[in-house]
């Protein structure tokens, strides 16, 4: 804890000083406002995207830098299946056996997940029984259950996924395999992505073209939901709407949301971040861009 009192420190005061200053007037000084707290970090890489949909204003810190996606790889493979039920080849409604053993892509042995590290462990008491594909989205996105993730992304093709979101505009993710793989891991085939990426993919979702209205706003319907909001949410007034979805693996910390401010239309903000070891001081950093960000939005 000793070790991590100055960067504690320094986040409390970037708080302390946003809430006692005007709003940023634009977005000169919006990026100064983003910049000067990610330099409060020390040894932190971050990356934004913000785009007003309703106003227009674009702002991008190192938009295009690959990160290891963690669970934000989920929103394509949610994007894959519900345009799989447009297309009329599967049914939310349907059901699949769920199993606990998956294929490395290294080598197809088999390996398969631990309850006591996923964040949805109680989806482990249903392995050998039906679930409906519509509860394992539910699952994959607002309890970000990896289980659920690898039984559908299994039934999905990584590779189809992937073509689908480079076709969308995402050009720069990859969607390699499920959750868990450690072969895969060791052999540096994860999955990744850029903040750009996942920005087109969510206003393609709050514009209804990465797959049917009624789909996209049943996707809408599920990231509003999510039940992690320690960090764009943490920095907006409470009640504020957002459509978001968290993704951490050790050091790394990332979220992508829409946000819908009260009286005015939404705007998409993703934050990455990685090398910064304690996750609550990640945590505070994305909170206080999300601050700054919505202060510029609503000003």
């Amino acid at each position: 804890m000793r070790r991590l009192l100055p960067a504690l420190l320094v986040a409390a005061c970037a708080v302390t000083a946003a809430a006692q200053r005007p709003a940023p007037r634009t977005i000169i000084d919006l990026h100064d406002r983003l910049t000067a707290r990610i330099a409060a970090q020390p040894g932190a890489e971050v990356s934004v995207w913000f785009v007003d949909l309703a106003r227009h204003d674009t702002l991008a810190l190192d938009p295009d830098v690959s990160f290891h996606a963690a669970s934000t790889m989920k929103v394509p493979v949610m994007i894959e299946l519900f345009r799989r039920v447009d297309a009329r080849t599967l049914a939310l409604g349907s059901t699949l056996k769920l199993d606990n053993t998956f294929a490395s892509i290294v080598d197809g042995s088999p390996y398969t997940l631990d309850a006591g590290s996923d964040s949805d462990s109680l989806l482990y008491t249903k392995v050998g029984t039906p679930v409906s594909l519509q509860e394992l989205n539910d699952r994959m996105i607002t309890r970000s259950s990896n289980l659920a993730t690898n039984a559908i992304i299994q039934l999905l093709d990584p590779k189809v996924v992937n073509a689908t979101a480079h076709a969308l505009g995402a050009s720069r993710i990859e969607v390699r395999r499920g959750v868990e793989d450690g072969k895969a891991f060791q052999a540096g085939l994860n999955n990744t992505t850029t903040a750009r990426d996942l920005g087109v993919l969510l206003s393609g979702i709050e514009r209804g073209s990465v797959a049917s209205r009624a789909s996209c706003d049943a996707m809408k319907d599920v990231l509003m939901r999510q039940e992690f909001n320690d960090e764009i949410p943490a920095g907006l007034p409470p009640g504020t709407p957002v459509a978001h979805k968290t993704g951490w693996i050790t050091g790394t910390l990332h979220d992508a949301a829409v946000v819908y401010p009260k009286g005015r239309g939404p705007y998409v903000l993703v934050v990455l971040t990685r090398k910064i070891a304690e996750e609550k001081v990640a945590q505070r950093l994305i909170a206080d861009l999300s601050r700054e960000v919505y202060a510029f939005a609503t000003r």
